[in-house]
């Protein structure tokens, strides 16, 4: 995939994640520059961010480090193949302490 349909998915994929917090009624930041980070009332956060230079989504969380590679019709874990709205929905319950179901609005 090229640089510029990179950008374009990846911010896409962040303004559905976006979307998905909002209706979950989670706390979050949007900072320049495609960084997500999520609060939670303990603390910690799960923060979310692109990697352009090896077009992955990055994503923090309290247990690890994650990386998505768009796989032509999601993005996917590079080690667990787990779906990126899916492993966010576990690691937002996780440190939340509730269920939390973030889906995408578009359904990618």
């Amino acid at each position: 995939m090229t640089e510029t349909e990179y950008a374009h998915l990846a911010e896409a994929t962040l303004q559905r994640l976006e979307q998905a917090i909002d209706q979950a009624d989670l706390d979050y930041e949007f900072a320049d520059g495609g960084v997500l980070q999520i609060e939670f009332a303990d603390g910690s956060m799960i923060v979310v961010n692109k990697q352009a230079a090896a077009q992955e989504i990055w994503v923090a969380a309290k247990s690890g480090g994650f990386h998505f590679r768009w796989d032509g019709d999601v993005w996917r874990d590079t080690r667990g193949d787990e779906e990126l709205f899916a492993a966010l929905s576990r690691f937002a319950s996780a440190q939340s302490g509730g269920a939390v179901e973030l889906q995408s609005p578009t359904g990618g």
